[in-house]
C-alpha cells in the first residue's frame, strides 16, 4: 500500500511540488483513490496528498474500514479529513521529518501504523534541503 503513496511521492517532487502522496484503499484492499500534494503545481493550498486521495476515491456510501495510507504524518487539515469521515485506519510513511497529527487521530479511534519508512524520511529531507522556505510554507511557519 504504501508504494503506492510513494509513486505520488516521487511524481510530486519531479514535478517540483512538496513531495507527500497518499492513497486511499477499501477495506478489501482495493486502490479507492490516489493523489499527491499539488499546492505548488495548481497553485491551491487545499490539495495536499490526503485531500487529492480523497477527492479521487469520489463519493463512497461510507468510509468506515477504508485504509489512507500517506507518505507523511498527516497535518490537522488532513487529519481532520480523516476523522470527519470516519476513516478506520492510518498507515503512514514516516514522522520524523514532520510530526503531524496521527497521534491525535490514535486517541480518537483510528487504527494507526507507523512505518518509519526511510525511503519516506529521505524523499523528504531531500525536498526540505532544497526548498526551506517552500516547505515553512507548506507546514505553517
Amino acid at each position: 500500500m504504501l508504494e503506492v503513496a510513494l509513486e505520488e511521492a516521487r511524481k510530486g517532487f519531479a514535478e517540483g511540488g512538496v513531495p507527500v502522496g497518499a492513497a486511499l484503499f477499501a477495506a478489501d484492499g482495493t486502490l479507492l483513490g490516489r493523489g499527491r500534494n499539488r499546492r505548488v503545481q495548481d497553485g491551491d493550498p487545499s490539495v495536499h496528498g490526503e485531500t487529492a486521495a480523497f477527492r479521487d476515491a469520489g463519493r463512497q456510501p461510507t468510509y468506515r474500514g477504508t485504509t489512507m495510507v500517506t507518505t507523511l504524518s498527516p497535518c490537522w487539515y488532513c487529519s481532520g479529513l480523516i476523522r470527519q469521515f470516519g476513516i478506520s485506519h492510518l498507515v503512514v510513511g514516516e514522522c520524523r521529518t514532520f510530526m503531524g497529527q496521527h497521534e491525535w487521530l490514535a486517541r480518537h479511534g483510528v487504527d494507526v501504523v507507523v512505518l518509519d519508512s526511510q525511503e519516506c524520511v529521505d524523499l523528504m529531507t531531500a525536498f526540505i534541503a532544497a526548498n526551506p522556505t517552500l516547505w515553512n510554507e507548506d507546514i505553517g511557519k
